[in-house]
């Protein structure tokens, strides 16, 4: 069985269509899936599916790259997490400069108090972070060390960047998960970072609707094709689909703090 560590399955892709998105997850053996919370409008609707459905988890928190919504305090992010079992993380949070265009360095501080925030909270609430990272990798480790994150830990999501940065972030805890990027021909360097991260520190996710793995590249993408990135990864790794299933599964519950023996 795999699991899915990161989807949207409130997005508006699968509104008409959950049912059969289910129904595939569990022909395709992927047992459960976390979705994530990206700005608060919306996330009732992630609390909703998580709890309507039993193989399903929660995050709360607002995505760095959502300037124009409302700013998560410290306080509703641990209220919330502490109030709902079916919340297993806080984020996803982090920073993102992609989009930075031509504003300055000093103008993107709203999106580093944010993410400070996110941490301050997961710490008091003793939930694990899901960490969101793009063109600022430096200040990412830098602050998440700053907080002294390695007292709770976490993942980071959707992972592209270099080694080093993952062995920094492995240092303080986190675990380091791959989508279907890693499955696309042009990411030859993010696969022999991929060959270099050990067994027990590794994650899987869909990030679905978006980045969906080969062979499905360019369509709308779902959990259940997280097993097409456990499958490259057993290939990459030359070690079988059991070991990935094994492990990934396992580190998902030790990540997430989830008693596999309730479930």
């Amino acid at each position: 069985m795999f699991i899915d560590s990161h989807c949207h399955l409130d997005f508006p892709e699968f509104q008409a269509r959950l049912p059969e998105v289910l129904a595939n997850m569990k022909a395709a053996h992927v047992s459960h899936a976390l979705c994530v919370s990206v700005d608060l409008p919306d996330f009732p609707n992630v609390l909703k599916l998580a709890q309507d459905h039993e193989n399903l988890y929660a995050s709360v928190g607002v995505h760095p790259d959502y300037e124009d919504t409302p700013e998560p305090s410290f306080d509703f992010l641990v209220d919330t997490a502490l109030k709902h079992s079916k919340i297993v993380a806080i984020g996803e949070t982090g920073l993102d400069y992609y989009r930075m265009g031509d504003r300055t360095y000093e103008s993107m501080e709203w999106q580093r108090n944010r993410f400070r925030t996110h941490i301050r909270a997961a710490i008091a609430a003793k939930k694990p972070l899901i960490i969101h990272t793009r063109s600022a990798s430096k200040d990412t480790i830098d602050i998440l060390k700053e907080e002294g994150a390695d007292r709770i830990g976490g993942v980071m999501h959707c992972f592209t960047e270099s080694l080093e940065v993952a062995n920094q972030a492995m240092e303080m805890g986190f675990y380091i998960s791959f989508s279907g990027i890693v499955t696309f021909k042009s990411a030859k360097d993010l696969q022999e970072t991929c060959k270099k991260v050990p067994l027990d520190r590794l994650l899987i996710e869909t990030d679905s609707p978006y980045l969906a793995p080969i062979p499905y590249r360019g369509k709308v993408n779902e959990p259940a094709w997280v097993a097409n990135v456990g499958e490259f990864i057993a290939k990459l790794k030359n070690v079988s689909i059991n070991e990935i299933s094994e492990h990934t599964t396992s580190n998902f519950y030790q990540c997430f703090q989830i008693d596999s023996k309730l479930i």
